[in-house]
């Protein structure tokens, strides 16, 4: 494609890669040799930077590190059956990052900088993407308030950064989950649909006791009434329940994910029942004791289907029956995988290709 925006590139000169065990990766360890850099001072996105991966140089009094103004975003490339090289669904991470970027009262990247910045970083590093199957290259772009003051206000000066790494498939075992009666992760007009930093610092002591306990994860309930599943730790949570695929419906408190909606439209495209609805507690306990419920899992970028085997409620486990290739949820992530990689015409343009 041609570049409408001027992105300076200054090369490594020593690369990384070597250091890559791709046949035994661990999901965040290895960054890529390269960074995209922006900043954004006296009410405008300056000349955009392609640099090596290395540390930054903040001032103390960062806003960012005081007040909370972070956002960020996570996709994956993936390297396709004829070689080519796909970042998944672009468009829609981009809006969902200026609605975060938006409620967070942060300047937003223009989509050139971060459409341009990313294909540009995911060519320069296209040795990074890993051959194998379920395996992608992880994209992460961030933006965090860079200005030095140490006042309490919306910040005038942003850096926008995107950086790159090589990540395993998650999740190929059923987790165990623990319904979440105390902690919230967020309520309503809070800023829960958004991915700013402060919805996942919080979330880490509950979950921390969870798996003191013997799970994985949680399922987090609603902040009034600790009543109705809202996610499943930072994924959003499917039920297969009198065979419809059941989600909770969107709000303020729940995070518009991107693997959430390309699954629900392939679900629909294949013919299956779908419903978002709010979910109870005791709906899941009373499907458990009739034998309606035969699926429950996690959708995410990182996991994109993290299969549950098992969910807590009050102190007492349920165990859901074996998953198999047969399972809406197997077949969904594989008509997924097909779709990313080339094997199956991407029928909803979801593909942006490099």
């Amino acid at each position: 494609m041609e570049l409408l925006t001027d992105i300076n590139v200054r090369r490594t000169t020593q690369s990384k890669i070597a250091e890559v065990d791709f046949a035994d990766l661990e999901f965040g360890k290895h960054i890529s040799d390269h960074m995209l850099v922006c900043d954004y001072v006296r009410g405008e996105w300056k000349t955009p930077h392609i640099v090596p991966f290395g540390n930054l140089v903040a001032n103390p009094s960062t806003l960012a590190l005081h007040y909370g103004q972070t956002v960020f975003e996570g996709m994956k490339a993936f390297r396709m059956n004829d070689g080519r090289i796909n970042v998944f669904r672009m468009e829609k991470h981009y809006k969902r990052f200026v609605r975060s970027l938006e409620r967070m009262c942060m300047a937003v990247v223009p989509k050139e900088i971060f459409v341009e910045g990313i294909t540009r970083l995911v060519q320069l590093d296209q040795a990074w993407i890993p051959e194998q199957q379920g395996n992608a290259l992880y994209i992460r772009p961030v933006v965090f308030a860079s200005e030095a003051k140490f006042g309490v206000k919306v910040a005038e000066e942003y850096r926008f950064i995107i950086f790159t790494g090589p990540v395993p498939a998650l999740y190929a075992d059923p987790i165990r989950v623990k319904v979440e009666r105390d902690y919230i992760r967020a309520a309503r007009g809070g800023t829960g649909y958004a991915k700013c930093g402060g919805n996942y610092g919080g979330a880490f002591l509950p979950t921390l006791q969870a798996r003191q306990q013997g799970y994985d994860q949680v399922l987090w309930t609603d902040a009034r009434e600790n009543r109705f599943i809202e996610e499943s730790g930072m994924m959003n949570v499917f039920f297969v329940i009198n065979d419809t695929l059941v989600t909770p419906p969107l709000s303020d408190s729940i995070l518009d994910g991107i693997t959430r909606d390309s699954l629900l439209t392939i679900a629909r495209d294949l013919a299956y029942k779908t419903e978002e609805r709010p979910v109870s507690v005791e709906e899941l306990k009373n499907a458990f004791a009739t034998g309606a419920i035969t699926e429950a899992f996690g959708a995410g970028t990182a996991a994109v289907v993290a299969p549950i085997g098992t969910i807590g409620i009050d102190g007492e486990d349920y165990a859901l029956p074996a998953y198999t290739k047969m399972s809406i949820s197997s077949r969904l992530k594989l008509k997924i995988d097909r779709l990313r990689s080339g094997r199956e015409e991407d029928r909803f343009n979801w593909n942006y290709i490099i």
